[in-house]
């Protein structure tokens, strides 16, 4: 009886550390701030958030040419504190010889998702109009020796769109956002439904949607559930996400550099609220270039794209009929 009991409780132990055990698999990060660069050099939150009188309160702006306050509108918005004025009306040609277009709103508009999820993030991101402060250009993680061994290049990893050591202004090199980057030009609109609530949008797998199913049982769909507007836009066509566009915040949270939590309505892995899993570079799911998958692994840096990128070329394993890939983390 002694031993059935001693058994007992080694299988209960053995379960517990392999569900405390989600982050540390991989090369994660741990024991650093979870904001990391957007720490803000010590700002902190004001780098991005001025709480008392927008840009003003911050002491100004470091766009090109601007003078100490350009922007009326700044901070009447999420208290964004930084310089917008260079990026309204700006016109990005983005991906594949830029055929992807974005023309960024004209105006201020208070939840404007093309504000809020693009042209925020370029006001420090751009670094050819919008020239953003304290930023090197180079990333945080790589400049404090923080990215998985022998993943990644001695050379710097731009963090400036439209100023990356090509030619300035190229943006055909960066994946597209925007109203002309909808779900439906890569085809995963049809795994999903949207249901609006006022500007609240929920999403949920599709009916009959097995391959896409067993994708999130082995990997998760963060990008898309558990999630509401203005995490990803809004401006659905009859109901249906097909015209639902991709923002920077689709992919990436300025809030949470390396770590991804799930949660019960949007479980990793089958893993939900209280287990937490590495990314890198502010992304929004496990992303970690430092996995090491087996050979019937994926590498969770593989599996994040194919959130979207499900079908065509690349593609994943679920969407070719292969469902016993499972995810390293």
């Amino acid at each position: 009886m002694k031993k059935v009991m001693f058994v007992l409780l080694c299988v209960v132990v053995l379960v517990g550390m392999s569900a405390a055990q989600t982050y540390t698999k991989g090369s994660g990060l741990t024991g650093i701030d979870k904001l990391g660069a957007h720490e803000n050099g010590g700002r902190g939150c004001t780098g991005c958030h001025a709480p008392h009188s927008g840009g003003k309160g911050g002491g100004g702006n470091a766009a090109t040419n601007a003078a100490a306050f350009n922007d009326p509108n700044s901070g009447n918005d999420a208290l964004f504190g930084q310089d917008l004025t260079p990026l309204y009306g700006y016109t990005l040609k983005m991906g594949d010889n830029g055929q992807y277009v974005e023309t960024l709103p004209a105006t201020f508009g208070v939840a404007d998702e093309e504000i809020r999820g693009i042209m925020m993030c370029l006001a420090c991101h751009d670094g050819n109009v919008a020239k953003g402060g304290m930023m090197t250009g180079s990333s945080w993680e790589q400049a404090n020796g923080l990215l998985p061994s022998n993943v990644y290049g001695p050379n710097p990893i731009p963090t400036l769109l439209g100023n990356d050591g090509s030619t300035a202004g190229n943006y055909n090199n960066d994946h597209p956002v925007g109203v002309q980057a909808t779900l439906g030009k890569v085809g995963v609109d049809k795994y999903f439904t949207v249901t609006m609530n006022g500007s609240t949008a929920t999403w949920a797998v599709a009916a009959n949607q097995a391959a896409y199913t067993q994708f999130i049982a082995n990997y998760g769909a963060p990008v898309f559930l558990g999630r509401t507007a203005p995490a990803l836009p809004t401006g659905f066509a009859g109901g249906t996400p097909t015209n639902a566009y991709l923002l920077c915040t689709t992919c990436h949270t300025p809030h949470t550099m390396y770590t991804s939590s799930a949660s019960n309505t949007n479980k990793i892995a089958g893993f939900g609220t209280g287990n937490v899993f590495p990314t890198y570079f502010f992304l929004t799911g496990p992303y970690n270039p430092g996995s090491k998958p087996t050979a019937t692994q994926a590498s969770s840096a593989t599996q994040f794209c194919r959130q979207c990128h499900f079908t065509g070329a690349g593609g994943s394993n679920e969407g070719s009929g292969i469902n016993t890939v499972t995810t390293a983390f």
